[in-house]
């Protein structure tokens, strides 16, 4: 008996296989985005008390508790003066992964197009193909200053069979945040062919410098096309607890939430009682954290470029792109592309990073790699000096 052919493309995922990597070698995983600390001690314990209280041990309710929608519509209005209906707009899901898979199981059918920002989160690609529909890449080209994306190029990709733009912003792997501009261009496409828009905005709390989050939602128009997509895990640290959420129109989440239902039903209980405390945290939290991370992404692109890499830098999330292209210059062995590096690299120098290439339909991702700067200081501050040895 033969699977299910629209999945004959994706085997195990490369983070398994590079954390697999990690413990076999003792190597420092810095490819898989997942901290080593744990959050905030007032919200883990909010966790233990739900659980000793009874307060979710058994089903919750299918949409997710009331408290935790109540506190995603605060959050959404508070931020970004979105307003929300918490009995109809706000689904808790299984993390984001869950919430994009059946997002796209619901809006998607056979034939149509889903345009993506390439590159783009793995499981992107596999829940198009669960839903028959057809992934058109649209990517963004490496350049001093980062990743940028090409407006023509994105419009030029629309075609009479295009149903759904899956935007991510700020966009793993590459740490782009896109500006109003290129956010005003997408909003104006999406009116101009009646296209919905699935944004994934995991990484919200996690912007740099003079760059700000834009959810596509507050645009003129968009609202009503668009399905909202974040979770608490990178906000908040604790990656484990799959807690994750939707918000959009009555009409697009109840299509979410028709799905969702024969997926998990319902998860992760407890912590969504903590979660509703946590999105209530004061705005200090939310401040000091991306003040820590930027701090941490500072120390990994000093250290990146000093082991010879040229350097993207991110102005989101926890990951930075490296070029190892000046490296295999300099004569470093087994540099030829991403996966040959990365395949190589935890037994050459102890660490393990993740090859972008996996993200791209084209060859654009060929030469560039991806670390996590969501450790310790003391796990970052070691690898930095096992990668000085590169090239020795």
């Amino acid at each position: 008996m033969s699977p299910n052919h629209r999945l004959s493309a994706f085997n195990t995922t490369i983070f398994a296989e590079m954390s697999a990597l990690a413990a076999a070698t003792d190597a420092i995983n810095l490819g898989q985005g997942f901290p080593d600390t744990d959050g905030p001690p007032e919200i883990r314990e909010a966790a233990v008390c739900a659980i000793r209280e009874g307060r979710g041990n058994q089903y919750p309710p299918g949409p997710g508790i009331p408290e935790l929608r109540q506190s995603i519509a605060h959050h959404q209005f508070h931020w970004y003066g979105l307003s929300y209906d918490p009995e109809a707009e706000v689904l808790v899901t299984a993390g984001a992964t869950e919430a994009l898979a059946a997002a796209l199981l619901a809006l998607v059918e056979p034939g149509d197009e889903v345009l993506v920002l390439e590159p783009y989160y793995d499981s992107y690609a596999a829940c198009i193909a669960l839903a028959g529909g057809t992934r058109v890449p649209v990517t963004l080209h490496a350049g001093a200053d980062g990743f940028t994306l090409d407006l023509d190029e994105l419009r030029a990709a629309v075609t009479r069979h295009t149903k759904v733009i899956l935007l991510n912003t700020p966009h793993n792997p590459t740490g782009t945040v896109l500006a109003r501009d290129e956010l005003s261009a997408i909003a104006e496409l999406a009116c101009e062919h009646d296209l919905l828009v699935i944004s994934d905005e995991v990484y919200e709390h996690l912007v740099y410098g003079n760059r700000q989050h834009l959810p596509i939602a507050t645009l003129p128009g968009m609202r009503e096309r668009t399905l909202t997509i974040s979770s608490s895990g990178k906000t908040f640290s604790f990656t484990g607890w799959k807690v994750g959420w939707v918000t959009g129109t009555p009409e697009l989440v109840a299509a979410v939430r028709s799905v969702k239902q024969f997926l998990t039903y319902v998860s992760s209980g407890p912590f969504q009682y903590a979660i509703a405390e946590a999105l209530r945290l004061p705005d200090t939290y939310f401040k000091e954290f991306r003040d820590e991370l930027a701090g941490k992404r500072d120390l990994m692109v000093t250290g990146l470029r000093e082991a010879g890499f040229t350097v993207l830098p991110p102005r989101g999330t926890y990951f930075v792109t490296a070029d190892i292209r000046p490296l295999a210059a300099a004569g470093v062995p087994q540099c030829e592309d991403g996966p040959a590096f990365c395949r190589s690299l935890p037994e050459r120098s102890g660490v393990v990073a993740i090859p972008n290439s996996v993200f791209y339909d084209s060859t654009e991702g060929a030469p560039f790699v991806r670390f996590a700067f969501c450790k310790r200081r003391g796990t970052l501050d070691e690898a930095v000096r096992r990668l000085r040895n590169l090239g020795r």
